[in-house]
């Protein structure tokens, strides 16, 4: 075995502020992570209980197996926008009657659990994620519909959530919808366009159109019932497959639907795997809290892969960019990380050869990212630097394994490209508390345009105003730090969740166990042109 060593001193006073400056991220991560748990509030929360309703998340907890574990993605979609943080939907993953499955919940105690464009981008990135990694998707229903102030950004798109539901079934993809309480207009395509649809006595409610609609469309007087209730669904349109009594049966008879499915991965489970040999707490005081600082990557990877063995490609060539070869919770995995941040050639070559090799082996790929992205300057250009971060960018284009992303530090320019940011597709990317992404660092660009702006008032002749310049720095650097955290990337779904340092092997396992219920396969050419 290559077990990595560590020269980790966690008795050092870097380590120490390193940890407690993580612990304090994590503790904001909590309290926004708490906005999202707390749903629509107290009132709302209490109300819907005294209906006799279970929560989205208690639904959840009782539809998968006992003592397993539920990943929850984008619990912090729409932070910073005027919608409620969580987008009024639960997703991730879980296990049911022993299948790993997508699993969605509208939350109701948040404006009735109404659609928001955000609970759009929430919904559809939960699809995409079924559809690539081939997991049953188990929809629990409960929703007014489109919140219909912001119908103009949800009407036109929002027609690819019933697109996604044909698509998964077309694709043998079994689908099942849940409904507890309100599935209305177009709503109500959720359980007519999914497999299996179960439905709760004197709960559930499916209409095209509700009683009101209905009277002033045709003049016809209805009520709910048989309009759209349980009993005549189960009785007499035939839309409901299985018809229960309350919350409870219907979370049943859905583990019986998915127990019945005869679902079978496309790659067994490998077993247990050998823990790594080093604490996973000492995660939180690896990486330093002012990014400019290096930290090497071999600490992280040393905590996180099987018996912290890797087998290391190219150790002593482009240096800032470690590749090789390990196992992760059993799965094997290509792991690519940036150790001094900047990319030159050499690690751009390096990294679209390890890419290639690593779809020749149908391995996935792991990318942890800490990169202010590919070199500038004289030298560097002149040595190819474009056509080298290229090759790059174009190995990691059409590479056809599974990718992983996580964002340990930062993640800018470039560099967030060749390293399979959100843009190039990753089956999952997460976040630390402490990591940033934009187009470069604050102070760089702020640097950039106080140039451009100097050089533009040379070339006019005119005076420049330094006192403006420097207050126009100020505001342009606290703006692009602000846009660059990890919570308002994640409120705009730019990866699938924040994650605690010491859950990254947990999330990772979670997430490799799903790619594998697909087939993994990799390129075989088709890279197109690598400029030489």
């Amino acid at each position: 075995m290559t077990v990595l060593a560590t020269g980790l001193d966690t008795t050092s006073p870097e380590y120490a502020a390193n940890r407690a400056t993580m612990l304090d991220r994590l503790g904001e991560l909590g309290t926004e992570h708490g906005k999202a748990l707390a749903g629509g509030g107290e009132k709302y929360v209490e109300r819907h209980r005294g209906r006799g309703k279970l929560l989205a998340r208690e639904r959840i907890e009782l539809l998968v197996d006992a003592d397993t574990p539920f990943l929850e993605l984008s619990p912090l979609a729409a932070w910073g926008s005027e919608y409620a943080v969580g987008a009024s939907l639960v997703t991730g993953i879980g296990v049911v009657e022993g299948v790993e499955c997508l699993i969605t919940a509208n939350d109701p105690t948040v404006r009735g659990g109404a659609s928001n464009p955000w609970t759009l981008k929430k919904a559809l990135r939960a699809n995409e994620i079924a559809f690539a990694n081939r997991l049953p998707c188990i929809s629990l229903v409960e929703s007014g519909g489109a919140d219909l102030p912001s119908q103009k950004e949800i009407f036109i798109p929002g027609g690819a959530l019933f697109r996604d539901l044909t698509r998964l079934s077309a694709a043998g993809i079994p689908t099942v919808a849940v409904v507890f309480g309100n599935s209305t207009a177009g709503g109500a395509y959720v359980p007519g366009m999914s497999d299996h649809t179960v439905m709760i006595k004197e709960r559930s409610k499916v209409f095209l159109g509700g009683p009101p609609l209905v009277k002033m469309a045709t003049g016809e007087e209805s009520d709910d019932e048989s309009l759209g209730g349980a009993d005549m669904h189960a009785r007499t349109s035939g839309l409901a497959d299985h018809f229960a009594v309350d919350e409870h049966d219907a979370l049943r008879q859905a583990r019986r639907i998915v127990a019945r499915l005869n679902w079978r991965k496309a790659h067994p489970d490998p077993g247990p795997a050998e823990p790594p040999k080093y604490d996973e707490d000492e995660l939180l005081g690896i990486v330093p809290g002012d990014l400019k600082i290096p930290f090497d990557p071999r600490e992280v990877i040393a905590r996180l892969v099987d018996g912290s063995d890797f087998d290391a490609f190219k150790p002593l060539y482009g240096t800032s960019l470690v590749t090789g070869w390990a196992r992760l919770h059993g799965y094997p995995v290509g792991i690519l990380a940036n150790a001094q941040g900047v990319l030159f050639s050499e690690e751009s070559q390096k990294a679209a050869q390890f890419i290639q090799l690593a779809n020749q082996r149908d391995i996935p790929l792991l990318f942890l990212h800490n990169t202010t992205g590919y070199m500038v300057g004289k030298e560097y250009e002149q040595g190819g630097i474009i056509k080298h971060g290229a090759m790059m960018i174009n190995a990691v284009s059409n590479s056809r394994v599974p990718h992983l992303s996580v964002l340990m530090g930062a993640s800018y320019g470039a560099g967030h490209y060749g390293m399979c940011g959100r843009a190039y597709d990753p089956r999952f990317l997460f976040a630390w508390p402490g990591s940033k992404s934009a187009v470069m660092g604050p102070q760089q660009l702020a640097g950039v345009l106080s140039i451009v702006a100097r050089a533009s008032a040379a070339a006019k002749g005119r005076p420049y105003d330094d006192e403006a310049d420097a207050g126009l720095r100020a505001m342009v650097e606290q703006q692009i730090e602000s846009e660059s955290l990890p919570m308002f990337l994640s409120g705009r779904l730019y990866d699938d969740g924040v994650i605690d340092p010491r859950d990254t092997r947990t999330v990772l396992g979670i997430c490799l166990s799903a790619i594998h219920t697909a087939p993994v396969e990799g390129a075989r050419g088709g890279f197109g042109i690598f400029r030489m």
